[in-house]
């Protein structure tokens, strides 16, 4: 994780967990559905606020352990999602011993990694048959107005690799499988600021340069009609990926 933007998202911390969306019930339980029934660490790293861990947690009887390169993150997740242990570590040099998880999971995370690296690393801390699996929630850009506005906001990483073919696993996993899950969130004007200031390249930005995206979005919004506590549905697309460790 080198670039300086992976690890700025602790200074929008309380934006993250407030605008991010929930990842769905049923994409996690299917990343998760390869488990042995007596599997019993998982894994969530770049876990961040505990937007996936949460769900990890619900979705398999077995300890779950977050992991992430920013400590005020972690913070965040230990109010939100009490009890989980908590370490500081990345997906490329992770604080657990040789074959001790059962799975490993990132939310929005993959993009940032060295995914060669980081499929060793995780490889080693993995148990033969477990499984990798990896998330991202993103809006559906087939809808103009949905366009426009990431084309205000500037594509993210992850978008630009799920365009690309989607995420690149090494050794000692297997060819990962993938599915999708489209759905609808309802947004407000705020929380659709709160969102665009939790990502990286406006938290990276100049002032300037953010003072002039909140104005675009404005001004999209206006056109949209989209005022005080109204909504407008927000399309997103999950996509996940598993892949099982040899």
């Amino acid at each position: 994780m080198s670039d300086s933007r992976a690890t700025s998202f602790g200074a929008e911390a309380d934006n993250y967990e407030a605008a991010r969306p929930d990842y769905p019930f049923e994409a996690v339980a299917w990343m998760l559905e390869r488990l042995p029934d007596g599997a019993r660490r998982l894994v969530d790293v770049g876990a961040g606020t505990g937007k996936l861990t949460r769900v990890v947690a619900e979705a398999r009887d077995a300890e779950v352990v977050a992991v992430d390169p920013d400590a005020v993150m972690l913070a965040k997740l230990r109010d939100h999602v009490p009890g989980v242990p908590t370490f500081v570590g990345t997906a490329e040099a992770l604080p657990l011993p040789d074959a001790s998880v059962d799975a490993v999971v990132l939310g929005q995370a993959w993009h940032w990694v060295d995914p060669v690296a980081a499929s060793a690393e995780i490889g080693r801390v993995m148990r033969p048959g477990g499984t990798l699996g990896l998330i991202w929630n993103a809006r559906d850009n087939r809808v103009d107005w949905v366009r426009r506005l990431t084309a205000i906001m500037n594509a993210s990483a992850a978008e630009e690799m799920l365009d690309a073919g989607g995420p690149t696993v090494a050794t000692p996993f297997g060819e990962p499988e993938a599915e999708r899950w489209e759905w609808l969130r309802p947004m407000t004007r705020e929380q659709l600021h709160r969102m665009a200031a939790s990502r990286s390249h406006l938290i990276t930005a100049s002032e300037a340069e953010r003072d002039s995206i909140r104005k675009d979005m404005d001004d999209l919004f206006d056109e949209l009609g989209l005022e005080g506590d109204a909504t407008i549905d927000v399309p997103y697309v999950t996509w996940a990926f598993r892949a099982l460790r040899g």
